[in-house]
């Protein structure tokens, strides 16, 4: 009797696989320029709906050759100058970029969100899930950092301001038009919660395991890696090496590079770019910990790290409370200064770490619980929506 109920969920959970494959399916994505985070989530999304269509306001195919076999349709944004390379500067066109595009084709959207591909206008019959990285940094709570990247277009901050308030109440509208939100973390769901007035689900993102493996012997470079731009507080990090002389390789590239170069010059801090998947993975493997100094939605890089066996030494706010176990993977470093950094690795160097563990502390994070997560949610989101046209 257990046996054939076993098999009869199984065929369940079959049907309604099936159910979700014969449907029109379509994702969107804010933009598709670099493959960081937020494309992995819309790369995975693909792999579980390989006939579904992208649509994205701006796509950098030699950046990208994963997505090289999807149909990727892209907004009338690309036909500005610098759009592609510049694309955050495009912000207050991007709302009026996704509004156009055509979905009334679909019977189920995805959208991958941190900025405006959510406020898509689909079908009373189209189901709507969003898979929100964040609200819109940009117009809410970082704003002003947002601002900040762009010292060089100074003068045009005073313009840049009004459009800012115009999309923060253009975003807060552009969520009432999602049916059901997911979340990448419980900090996102509740600044969701918080901006939106909704509630989510949460599904952490997937992390490439099979990329990302433990290595022989870690060295004693302490490691930093993202895009260098003020917010992520890699001046922290520089300080901090400057002051204890303890060697630094930072991996990106970005508006920060230069600056970071003058406060580092003397000490004894290697600048590598940006590198290969490869070459991260080797440098990940070889590094005596990762540092970590931003507060993130979720923060893909901890765990990418600690796959490899290396610890993280986090600043204790945002997603990084959620993937870095105290102790066991890491340790927190409570304020975003360089003395708390400090007294955060003086800890750290008076500790044995496990290698294994620490990688072990992360196997739940895998691509293939993303998918099955994902599909799960949607399957059940469907049959509640298909209750709901039936009513």
């Amino acid at each position: 009797m257990r046996i054939l109920l076993l098999t009869k969920q199984k065929r369940l959970c079959f049907l309604e696989g099936t159910m979700l494959d014969k449907l029109k399916i379509a994702i969107v994505c804010d933009w598709l320029t670099v493959f960081a985070g937020a494309e992995r989530v819309v790369y995975e999304m693909h792999q579980l709906f390989p006939n579904a269509v992208i649509y994205t306001s701006l796509y950098n195919k030699k950046a990208l050759p994963a997505f090289k076999k999807a149909e990727v349709r892209e907004s009338a944004l690309r036909y500005l100058p610098f759009a592609r390379k510049f694309h955050r500067l495009f912000l207050p066109w991007m709302p009026l970029a996704f509004e156009r595009m055509d979905l009334s084709e679909f019977d189920l959207v995805i959208s991958s969100s941190h900025s405006a591909a959510k406020g898509i206008i689909t079908r009373p019959e189209t189901l709507h899930v969003c898979y929100c990285h964040s609200p819109m940094r940009y117009v809410w709570d970082q704003s002003h950092q947002y601002q900040d990247q762009f010292k060089a277009f100074s003068l045009l901050r005073p313009f840049y301001q009004p459009i800012l308030h115009k999309i923060r109440m253009w975003d807060r509208v552009a969520a009432d038009r999602v049916d059901e939100f997911i979340t990448n973390s419980a900090y996102i769901k509740d600044r969701v919660k918080k901006y939106y007035k909704r509630e989510s689900t949460v599904i952490h993102p997937p992390v490439d395991l099979h990329t990302f493996s433990v290595g022989r012997d870690h060295g004693d470079a302490y490691l930093a890696v993202g895009r260098l731009i003020p917010y992520k507080r890699f001046d922290l990090i520089v300080k901090a090496a400057v002051k204890m002389g303890f060697p630094l390789q930072v991996v990106g590239d970005g508006p920060e590079l230069k600056k970071l170069k003058r406060m580092a010059k003397g000490a004894n801090v290697e600048f590598l770019g940006k590198i290969s998947d490869e070459a991260l993975r080797a440098a990940y493997q070889n590094a005596k910990a990762l540092i970590f100094p931003q507060q993130e939605d979720f923060g893909i890089v901890p765990l990418e790290a600690m796959a490899c066996g290396t610890p993280v030494l986090a600043f204790g706010k945002g997603g990084a409370l959620e993937t870095v176990s105290d102790g066991v993977s890491g340790l927190f470093f409570e304020e975003q200064t360089v003395e708390s950094l400090i007294a955060a690795i003086r800890k750290f160097e008076k500790k044995h770490w496990d290698a294994e563990k620490v990688a072990d502390s992360v196997s739940q994070f895998g691509a293939a619980r993303f998918r099955s997560e994902l599909r799960h949610f949607l399957e059940k989101a469907w049959r509640e929506h298909e209750k709901t046209k039936g009513a």
